[in-house]
Formats: C-alpha cells, sequence, structure tokens
C-alpha cells in the first residue's frame, strides 16, 4: 500500500499518484512552489484520490479561491467514503476550515491527533501565524502552539518541517534561544525550507540579531519569486530597514516585492504585509504615500470587500484611515454586527484598534493613546505574528509622543530596546525624553 512521508497509508493503487501527492505535501509544507501543480498532476493521476483534492482545495483556499476551493472540498468528502477512517477525517478536517467553519476544524483537528499523531497536514492547520489558533481569538495562541507541538514531538524526531514550527512556535512565546537554536536545525535539514527561513527571520528580529537582513538576502535569492513567502520574507527584510531608519530602501522593495495588484501570493499576505508596511514608513516619518494607500484600499475592496477575517479588518482598517476614506464606518458596523452574532473572534479588541487607527490618523492623538493602551495585553487576540502586530504598539508609541505624553512613550520603548536596540527606536526615545514631564 502506498503511503505518504509519515508512513500514514493511502489510498490510492496508483505510485506515480502517491509519489506527486508527497511532493506537492512537503512543498506546501516548506512553501516552496508546485505544490499546486504537483497536486493536480496526481489527481490527473488518480481522479479518485481524495486527499489530493482536499490539499488542492487548501491552496485555492489560501489564494482566496472560495468557489474552486469548497467544490474540491465538496468532491474529496465523496470521494473520501471510499477511503479509510483516517483519510475521512483528514478530509473533513480541512474541509470544516475551507467552508469558513474554523471551531468545527481546530476541535476536530485536536481530537484526530491524539489518534494520528504524525497527520502533519492536520497539525499544520492549527500552526502558524494565519493558522486555526492564531485566528481563533484567544490570548494564549502562542502557548497553545508550543503546547500541541510538545504534545506530539516524540512522533517527529528530527522532521525538517516539525522542527520548523517548533521553534518559531517557541520564539512566538518568547522562547527566543530554544526557538532559534531549533529552527536552525530544521534549516540545515531541508535548507529548501521558507517556513523554516522565516522562522528564522522572526528570531532574529526578536532579539535584534543585524545579521537578518543578510542572511535572509542571501536564501532569498535560491527562493523562487512565485512562491508563496516569497513577498512576505520580503516584507521581513523592509522591517529591518525601517529599523535602521531607511525608509527608501523600504519602500523601494515594498514596490519591487509586495505592492498589489501584480503579486503572485496569497491575498491575506499581500493586503496585510502592504498596510502594515505602508503605515509603519508613515510612523518613521516617511511622507508621499497616498497613491500607495490608494492601490492598497483598492486590492482591499477586491478581496476583503465585507467584514469576515478579522485580521484583514483591522488592516483595512489602517488604509481607510490612512485615506480619509469612508467606509470605515460601514466595516465598523459590519463587525459591530459579527461581535453581536458572536461570530468575530476577537471580540471588540479587533473594533477597539480599528477605531484607534481612525483617531490617529485624524490627529487625535490622546484619544488614540486611550483607546489603544489599553489593548496592548490583549493584541495576541487579533492573530498574526508578534512582529506583525508590533505595528500597533508603534503607533502607541508615535500617539504618546505626538499627544506629549513621554514618560508613557519612554516606558513603551524602553524594554524594546534593551531587547533589539534600533535606529527608529533611539529617535523616538530622544523625541519622548524632549516630552517628559519636568519637576
Amino acid at each position: 500500500m502506498n503511503q505518504d512521508r509519515y508512513d500514514l497509508p493511502l489510498a490510492t493503487a496508483s505510485d506515480r499518484a502517491a509519489a506527486l501527492y508527497r511532493d506537492g505535501v512537503d512543498r506546501l509544507l516548506s512553501a516552496w512552489n508546485g505544490a499546486a501543480e504537483a497536486f493536480d498532476a496526481a489527481i490527473a493521476e488518480d481522479p479518485d484520490f481524495a486527499l489530493a483534492h482536499i490539499s488542492r482545495a487548501r491552496i485555492h483556499q489560501m489564494n482566496m479561491e472560495g468557489a474552486q476551493a469548497r467544490t474540491l472540498a465538496a468532491q474529496a468528502r465523496q470521494l473520501s467514503q471510499r477511503a479509510s477512517a483516517r483519510e475521512r477525517a483528514h478530509v473533513e478536517i480541512t474541509a470544516a476550515a475551507i467552508e469558513g467553519r474554523p471551531t468545527v476544524a481546530l476541535a476536530g483537528a485536536e481530537q484526530h491527533l491524539e489518534e494520528y499523531p504524525r497527520d502533519a497536514l492536520v497539525l499544520s492547520l492549527l500552526l502558524g501565524a494565519f493558522g486555526l489558533y492564531a485566528f481563533s481569538g484567544r490570548a494564549d495562541h502562542d502557548v497553545a502552539r508550543v503546547a500541541i507541538c510538545e504534545r506530539h514531538i516524540s512522533h517527529y524526531g528530527e522532521d525538517w518541517w516539525f522542527l520548523s514550527y517548533l521553534g518559531w512556535a517557541h520564539t512566538e512565546a518568547g522562547h527566543l534561544g530554544i526557538g532559534r537554536g531549533i529552527t536552525e536545525r530544521s534549516l540545515r535539514l531541508r535548507p529548501e525550507n521558507a517556513n523554516a527561513a522565516h522562522g528564522l527571520s522572526h528570531a532574529q528580529f526578536e532579539q535584534g540579531d543585524t545579521e537578518g537582513r543578510t542572511f535572509l538576502s542571501a536564501w532569498l535569492k535560491a527562493h523562487p519569486r512565485a512562491s508563496f513567502l516569497h513577498g512576505h520574507l520580503c516584507w521581513h527584510i523592509a522591517l529591518t530597514m525601517i529599523e535602521a531608519g531607511d525608509l527608501d530602501s523600504a519602500l523601494d522593495i515594498y514596490e519591487r516585492e509586495i505592492r498589489p495588484p501584480d503579486t503572485p501570493y496569497p491575498p491575506l499576505n499581500v493586503f496585510t504585509d502592504s498596510a502594515s508596511l505602508l503605515w509603519r514608513l508613515a510612523l518613521s516619518g516617511k511622507t508621499n504615500l497616498e497613491s500607495y494607500w490608494q492601490g492598497v484600499v483598492g486590492y482591499g475592496a477586491k478581496f476583503f470587500p465585507q467584514a469576515g477575517a478579522h485580521f484583514a479588518d483591522v488592516h483595512y482598517a489602517l488604509a481607510a484611515a490612512a485615506t480619509g476614506s469612508d467606509t470605515m464606518q460601514a466595516r465598523l458596523a459590519q463587525m459591530e454586527t459579527r461581535q453581536a452574532d458572536g461570530k468575530l473572534a476577537p471580540g471588540p479588541s479587533a473594533i477597539s484598534l480599528c477605531r484607534g487607527a481612525k483617531a490617529f490618523a485624524e490627529g487625535d492623538y490622546a484619544r488614540a493613546v486611550s483607546i489603544l493602551e489599553p489593548l496592548v495585553a490583549e493584541l495576541p487576540r487579533i492573530g498574526g505574528s508578534h512582529a506583525q502586530r508590533e505595528l500597533w504598539e508603534d503607533t502607541l508609541i508615535v500617539a504618546c509622543l505626538r499627544a506629549g505624553y513621554g514618560d508613557r512613550a519612554r516606558r513603551l520603548i524602553s524594554g524594546r530596546l534593551q531587547r533589539r536596540p534600533s535606529a527608529r527606536d533611539a529617535a523616538w526615545s530622544r523625541e519622548a525624553e524632549r516630552h517628559m514631564p519636568r519637576a
């Protein structure tokens, strides 16, 4: 019987289909280009192969090709009735995520992994900055990721994919030395693993390692530009440039690698990376960004026209606030309706962040501080990574500076300077000193 790389049986009699499926899974788990083509080829070899259909549906979902994703998920569900119990459950869990039932998918995945801990694609649904834990609205999702990885660590050994996410989970939970060491082991096992390069870039960023930009710039030379993490990894390089005060170079990266609409990456990555990078540039003093913002607003209107994905919603608020768009009120009203219906995972946190961005853009810095300051501890609820969420702390620091609250700004900056010195934070610290209360 054919098996996957984790020794789990596959319900296909075609050796060729099984090999193509294994290749597609490895490409998906390493964020490497070619997974969709591998799954398509596996389906062509065996049209009844349920796992190839559901994996291809997953890629459609990532690319926000909703109709195609749901169609393939339905086909996979039907085909899986002739497969094993493990494969049927795998299909149902993934289909629930595709169909917008994340609570069902999360609970199903946790239960499934108790019986089939080496079902790596199911485990992968829980992990990552955009995984089911991150977007659950839980404040403790960083801890949850570490816990699920540690629970099943004995089943993976020195597996390159598992180590990449175990390391990243520890990094996001604040265990920087542990996380970096594990991630570096993963990268040595499979250098062609964008998830490991991504995890290492996070560890380097959090540690203030100035070699992070050099590592990532060199590693990206061998990474296909069409791979879905390529633009986001370029975003990481741009962050280091902003911290170094090199705003022009950061904007150049945005123009070449990230700027919508002509980049080939998943829309959630493109939209959130674009909005957050432009907002950070503006916070650091870059001007004349209006034309870039208009492109982001148009992209958001196309892919995120209605409230729903709360991580996209808070970035939609940044774009609307930066351009003075009158769509902000409509988006807030939609989010409030979803909250009342119990469908907004972070509850009021995401709505309040949107209101804080609006106050900041309108120049009401004291109000922005009053909204954002109590939310710092709640930021994990919106999901994403710590590096992505740090934008809101940056906004609060600048709001404090512009409102004349130097003591509050200095408290926020001091811890960061000890952990990760940067030219930008040092400049903000000097400005905070000028706004300190005098005896």
